[in-house]
């Protein structure tokens, strides 16, 4: 289905359409598993009606479908999300609209976060900083208890910073009349 093949959007829409209508009023779904428990089962119910267009129910229809497809590659791509960023002050990463807390002590530091169906996990230099369940809810805060106490560590607990040991050389300035072709 290209962007250009108004008969495959149509009827991929027309599939959305019927789950709108049909399955989805009314439910409520704890994660990604129990709205695929909720699905399978609606489906097996739903697939036993005869279409009214093809005459035949999806149930056995579904056989004749398998029989046309080519088998899967023997391993199949990671079907992840991946991106980096470097970790803003607030310490929250935001997936879709969400925004998932990361360890604070990571702030400014480059981090690679990998997001599934089930989990979102952020590390820096290949060790872990976070690891939420996902969250498909919109424009929620996910804040992880241990994140939560490093915060309030961080916040009461005076933090030592050693002063920077930098050593500045001094060069003389008639250098730069001489660049200048200053003449005094």
């Amino acid at each position: 289905m290209g962007p250009n093949d108004p008969e495959a959007k149509g009827l991929v829409e027309r599939a959305n359409g019927y789950l709108e209508t049909s399955f989805l009023p009314g439910r409520s779904f704890e994660d990604v598993a129990d709205f695929n428990r909720q699905l399978a089962a609606w489906l097996r119910r739903a697939n036993q009606r005869i279409h009214g267009i093809t005459k035949v129910r999806p149930a056995e229809a579904i056989f004749e479908d398998r029989a046309a497809m080519t088998p899967l590659p023997p391993t199949l791509p990671d079907p992840s999300r991946r991106f980096s960023l470097r970790l803003p002050r607030d310490h929250y990463v935001r997936v879709d609209t969400n925004d998932y807390s990361v360890d604070p002590r990571y702030v400014g530091r480059l981090l690679e976060v990998q997001v599934t169906l089930d989990e979102v996990v952020a590390t820096c230099n290949g060790v872990e900083v976070a690891r939420h369940r996902r969250c498909l809810a919109k424009h929620r805060t996910l804040l992880a208890a241990d994140h939560a106490r490093i915060l309030q560590q961080i916040r009461t607990e005076p933090v030592d910073v050693p002063a920077a040991e930098v050593t500045v050389a001094e060069r003389d300035l008639g250098v730069y009349d001489q660049l200048c072709e200053v003449v005094s």
